[in-house]
């Protein structure tokens, strides 16, 4: 790790901040752990509001304090980009490898002479994997710790990889869905890490753009998912051999990339730098792990109306685009037929635009901190994109489906860290990995529940019956980011208007 010398201080992370300025707690902390009393005396602090004085900070808070009043000494390690770095990139071969089947669904299907519903399903095991596995998942990494949890995560990935290079024989579809579970596995010790590692590394000024580029290694690998398989395995029914081995050169070189990561993971990845990178992961920081406790952290997000409304909401949008990117090879062939190459070239716009629009709303956000706003125009503007994309789809031009696709990806897989990072303020100080893994649960509920009904209605009766029910659905989430109040809590403790206690679990609450 580069320490001292070689790590530079953040800026205007060393002034002062006065206990006396000190605004009250947010909505929810009493000043105190919950549970706890205050200090040298039995009685609780009196609550805030109405007139009444804030209540004193507690003793951690108080001891960051000493010293003249001043802040925590915070600076950003170097390390924090390679972390990003390798997470992106074995983020991105997980995502690789949850859509190289579903673009491809008519050609695997007569591989292994199944059915396009049990191809789906090589992609729906990603989404049923993560619910009932969420949190473990979540409990581990706020136990055991970011390191640990991004090993599991690159090395299951590994594992997965080489087991489907043992299922390259028509008759070996079993095997390629247990080692396409394996892979879903480890997505759920990494969809819920870009928020931890953003903010556990990075500085408040930087936090969102970093988030927005963890999450766009997982949007690179779903666009790398669209483009190359169509590319390596053309569809060739009358030569099985030559398929069986186009399939094995990208199932051996995926392999070989994630074993390759799995070992940068380990050389990389620390626990966290050596100095907290901002004021509110140096509040954190100050609590002894024995205070924290896991069940209760649960509760108080689900106590959180504001976080069960972003909850849903991100689910829904979420699920849509699970659900479109898994089915896309479906519609397009439905109304172009013999264009497989195009279709995975259409979901690359997709993912690609939704890339850019990733990282401009990162920036947006670290530049304006208006969470709420932005997350509900970028909701509406999805909604809107998803219409176009609908109406126009069998218009008989590609060229205009390129042009809408990569409109609904721009807003609509550009959503993606916004959830995250608005997430992040309004349950500060809860786990990062808590409240993205609940996110992402909720996502993959959705996104079962989407294709499975979307993939009924575009067979039945045609993929515009499919868009209009997940039309109907994102609208009711528009209306649901409208009623989520904005209490950015992670922003006012950096900005020093807040009390310095705000930690709301402990283990004996």
């Amino acid at each position: 790790m580069v320490e001292d010398g070689g790590e530079e201080e953040a800026e205007g992370e060393s002034g002062e901040m006065p206990a006396a300025t000190a605004a009250p707690p947010p909505q929810g902390c009493n000043g105190f752990l919950p549970g706890k009393e205050a200090a040298g005396g039995g009685e609780r602090a009196a609550p805030v509001g109405g007139g009444e004085q804030p209540a004193p900070a507690a003793p951690e808070a108080q001891a960051m304090l000493a010293a003249g009043g001043r802040r925590p000494e915070t600076r950003l390690s170097r390390r924090r980009l390679a972390v990003l770095a390798v997470f992106s990139c074995y983020s991105l071969v997980n995502a690789f490898q949850w859509i190289q089947y579903s673009i491809l669904s008519n050609v695997f299907a007569g591989f292994y002479g199944v059915s396009s519903t049990q191809i789906d399903w090589l992609s729906m095991v990603y989404m049923v994997a993560y619910v009932p596995l969420i949190l473990p998942a979540t409990w581990l990494l706020d136990a055991r710790g970011l390191r640990l949890t991004a090993l599991l995560g690159a090395g299951l990935n590994a594992l997965g990889a080489w087991l489907k290079c043992g299922s390259l024989a028509p008759q070996r579809y079993p095997l390629t869905l247990a080692a396409q579970a394996v892979c879903a596995v480890a997505q759920v010790f990494i969809l819920g890490l870009p928020s931890r590692i953003a903010s556990v590394w990075f500085g408040p000024t930087e936090v969102s753009t970093a988030c927005a580029v963890a999450v766009l290694g997982n949007q690179l690998g779903t666009a790398i998912g669209f483009l190359l398989p169509p590319v390596l395995v053309p569809n060739i029914p009358n030569d099985i051999d030559l398929m069986a081995h186009n399939i094995g050169i990208m199932f051996y070189g995926t392999a070989i990339v994630s074993t390759l990561l799995f070992f940068l993971t380990g050389v990389v990845f620390e626990e966290k730098p050596k100095y907290p990178p901002s004021h509110s992961q140096a509040v954190l920081q100050t609590i002894p792990p024995e205070e924290y406790s896991y069940k209760q952290s649960i509760i108080n997000l689900f106590k959180n109306i504001p976080f069960i409304l972003l909850l849903i909401s991100y689910g829904i949008m979420t699920g849509a685009f699970y659900s479109v990117s898994t089915l896309l090879n479906q519609m397009i062939v439905t109304h172009y037929e013999g264009e497989e190459v195009n279709a995975g070239r259409i979901g690359l716009t997709l993912v690609v635009a939704g890339m850019v629009g990733s990282i401009i709303c990162g920036l947006w956000l670290d530049y304006t901190k208006t969470y709420k706003q932005t997350t509900l125009i970028v909701y509406i503007l999805s909604f809107i994109g998803l219409l176009v994309f609908t109406f126009t789809l069998d218009l008989g031009y590609l060229i205009v489906v390129f042009v809408t696709g990569g409109i609904l990806g721009f807003f609509m897989t550009g959503y993606l860290p916004l959830g995250f990072e608005f997430a992040v303020e309004i349950t500060y100080p809860e786990s990062e990995g808590t409240s993205s893994g609940l996110l992402n649960a909720s996502a993959q509920i959705f996104g079962i529940v989407f294709t499975l009904v979307q993939g009924k209605l575009t067979t039945d009766y045609s993929p515009y019956a499919g868009n209009l029910f997940l039309c109907v659905w994102i609208f009711v989430g528009v209306i649901l980011t409208a009623l989520i109040k904005s209490d950015l809590r992670r922003h006012s403790v950096n900005s020093g208007i807040m009390n310095l206690d705000v930690k709301a679990v402990s283990g004996d609450s």
